[in-house]
């Protein structure tokens, strides 16, 4: 980790962050006036906050079934976001205290509150990488001080992608990433999409466009590009609320795309 003393000074308040929208969103704190107002306006045209914790909660799901199903005990966390409990960690240590975790973010406020992400257990290991999603040869090359990829690790990937169009580059980093996964590894991922609701989405991507940030809504096509060669665990590519639900899930359907494929 490094550039902590420098991360404030970095940290640009005249403009919205996804991160800090999002963390709004979750009810976090931080955040800006700024982001607050943004995500006010995308709130006055759907359920933003509840879409933003049904992802939270598949997060939760998928990297329970990862290490219980696939063994997983290493993750590779990429757009980790600002720190919000339970954070990705908590969760897999809680099921395996020896699992290592590297976060990967760009955003200054996320480095300025890493130190948040770095209190795992004594047997595992946390990391936090300054990085951005779009060089992911340099991730690769920074999470292989922690991660063995020799071994299997879960690519996280939330929420990620739909802030990446495919004309940035967003095939060609997963397959980057996903060619250097050991067989047994597994994608997690979730991606907006426009299917359900494209009104609602529609103008929540207007929102998010007008104040500078690129936003791109998938189909359950496209989104299912980014599994080609992997496996897809029951139930496949589904909204996040039909993804092997629990009881905190309702039946209204989440404008995100869930799904977690292996690696053979």
């Amino acid at each position: 980790m490094t550039g902590t003393e420098s991360a404030d000074r970095r940290i640009d308040t005249s403009r919205p962050h996804p991160a800090r929208v999002y963390d709004w969103f979750l009810g976090g704190k931080d955040n800006y006036p700024v982001d607050e107002e943004l995500g006010r306006r995308i709130t006055a045209q759907g359920d933003a906050p509840g879409q933003a914790r049904a992802n939270r909660r598949f997060m939760e799901r998928a990297v329970r079934v990862v290490q219980q199903e696939a063994g997983i005990r290493q993750f590779l966390d990429i757009g980790s976001g600002i720190p919000t409990e339970p954070n990705l960690h908590q969760v897999a240590q809680s099921g395996a205290p020896d699992a290592r975790v590297v976060y990967v973010d760009n955003d200054p406020i996320v480095l300025a509150h890493a130190a948040a992400l770095l209190h795992g257990t004594p047997e595992g290991e946390t990391r936090y990488v300054q990085a951005d999603a779009r060089d992911p040869e340099h991730i690769l090359e920074q999470a292989g001080h922690v991660l063995d990829f020799a071994e299997p690790i879960a690519l996280s990937l939330i929420a990620l992608l739909h802030f990446i169009p495919d004309e940035d580059g967003a095939p060609g980093l997963v397959d980057t990433l996903v060619d250097a996964l050991a067989p047994g590894s597994c994608l997690v991922l979730s991606a907006m999409t426009a299917d359900f609701d494209p009104e609602r989405v529609n103008a929540g991507i207007a929102a998010y466009t007008a104040s500078g940030v690129k936003l791109v809504a998938r189909s359950q096509a496209e989104v299912g590009r980014f599994f080609k060669g992997l496996d897809l665990l029951e139930p496949g590519i589904v909204s996040l609320s039909r993804w092997r639900p629990d009881a905190r899930e309702g039946d209204g359907l989440v404008s995100l795309y869930g799904g977690v494929g292996v690696k053979r």
